[in-house]
């Protein structure tokens, strides 16, 4: 009795330090991972979290190119995959869906987590924002939206633009590993506000590029201000319902409702490339200008800061033959977008080990791309 009085004392006093120390989020996290049978965040724990609607009202349908699913996938591309535990594959050419392909009992209509693909939305949506006047300048600080951060060193001079292109100086260690990192707070608490507004700047804004995902939540914040609606429902109506996307999508939020902008939007593959097809589109949907040209050429454009590898919210690589640029999530989530062949490649799925040898980007982006042209190139 004694020894049983003693380990419920100790676990009575580790949840208290928990709570006291700001660790508590950690018990949502086990919950999520360990005592579902996993290791980490995953693409199917979406509905885990509370989370908004991103609603479609009349889906279209992706037109089927001729040799849709005629050509079968070489062995090395297959090997990839599979290695890389891909859930989707699909290959939109001349704006026509040319390949798609599931593995793992995934298909059409499976929603997987977009990860941190939700950057260059949330980017998206301050471009949209920009376009109609609800926030005047991509340059206005932070502080204008939230006065606290007048007071902060640094932080006083944010502006979205550094938040954009990852220059913000935050003090953020973008660490999924570690589970006392702010991802992980972030990821499992129930207050993003908490997790971001409590972190200091180290450096003057717009000095460094350093990606981190605290940046663009905290974009996400002015952006959530400034339009004074979810973001969300913002997306749906200036993005979801336009493009005509086949399904509606959910955004995770945190406990008041604020989305997760630097994660977390659960969509299916064929949407996901929908996404990719408005760039390649420079901004138009049906003849329609969705986000303005000027603004998608900043997103597009990569930064000096970088070394050349990221603009505003995507990836880009002018270094490989082929050139392309790409929403890019942990695990291996992609919407690669390659010009020259008018094509966009997306590829779902748990690539817990994706290596980044390529001056800090995947591999795997820069393989799908080289070998998907070659396969294509004729059709």
């Amino acid at each position: 009795m004694k020894a049983l009085k003693y380990i419920i004392g100790g676990a009575a006093i580790t949840v208290a330090a928990a709570y006291i120390f700001g660790y508590d989020y950690l018990f949502s996290g086990i919950s999520k991972t360990y005592l579902k049978g996993k290791t980490s965040a995953n693409i199917d724990d979406g509905k885990l979290f509370p989370r908004n609607l991103i609603a479609t009202e009349e889906p279209k349908l992706w037109e089927e190119d001729p040799e849709y699913n005629q050509k079968e996938l070489p062995e090395n591309i297959v090997e990839d995959l599979k290695h890389s535990h891909t859930a989707a594959f699909v290959v939109i050419k001349n704006g026509k869906i040319l390949h798609e392909q599931y593995w793992d009992g995934y298909n059409q209509l499976s929603k997987t987590n977009s990860f941190s693909m939700a950057k260059a939305v949330t980017v998206m949506l301050l471009g949209k924002a920009l376009e109609e006047g609800k926030i005047e300048n991509i340059d206005a600080q932070f502080s204008d939206f939230y006065d606290e951060f007048k007071t902060k060193e640094f932080g006083n001079h944010v502006t979205l633009k550094n938040l954009a292109q990852m220059e913000a100086g935050l003090d953020w260690d973008e660490d999924y590993a570690n589970p006392f990192r702010p991802n992980a707070k972030a990821y499992y608490g129930r207050s993003l506000k908490k997790a971001v507004f409590s972190r200091n700047f180290k450096e003057e804004p717009g000095q460094r590029y350093e990606y981190q995902s605290g940046s663009t939540q905290l974009l996400g914040f002015a952006v959530r201000k400034a339009i004074n609606q979810s973001l969300a429902s913002y997306l749906s109506e200036k993005f979801w319902i336009p493009l005509g996307m086949e399904q509606n999508a959910e955004w995770s939020v945190d406990d008041s409702g604020m989305e997760k902008t630097y994660c977390c939007i659960h969509s299916n593959a064929r949407d996901y490339a929908k996404l990719g097809q408005l760039f390649l589109d420079d901004g138009k949907a049906d003849d329609v200008q969705l986000l303005n040209l000027d603004f998608i050429n900043l997103m597009r454009t990569p930064t000096q800061k970088s070394k050349e590898i990221y603009g505003m919210g995507l990836w880009i690589n002018h270094d490989n033959p082929i050139k392309h640029y790409y929403f890019l999530g942990l695990q291996g989530q992609y919407i690669i977008m390659v010009p020259e062949h008018d094509m966009v490649i997306v590829r779902t799925g748990s690539y817990s080990n994706n290596p980044k040898n390529d001056r800090g980007r995947p591999d795997q982006a820069k393989f799908l791309v080289n070998e998907t042209v070659k396969l294509f190139q004729t059709t």
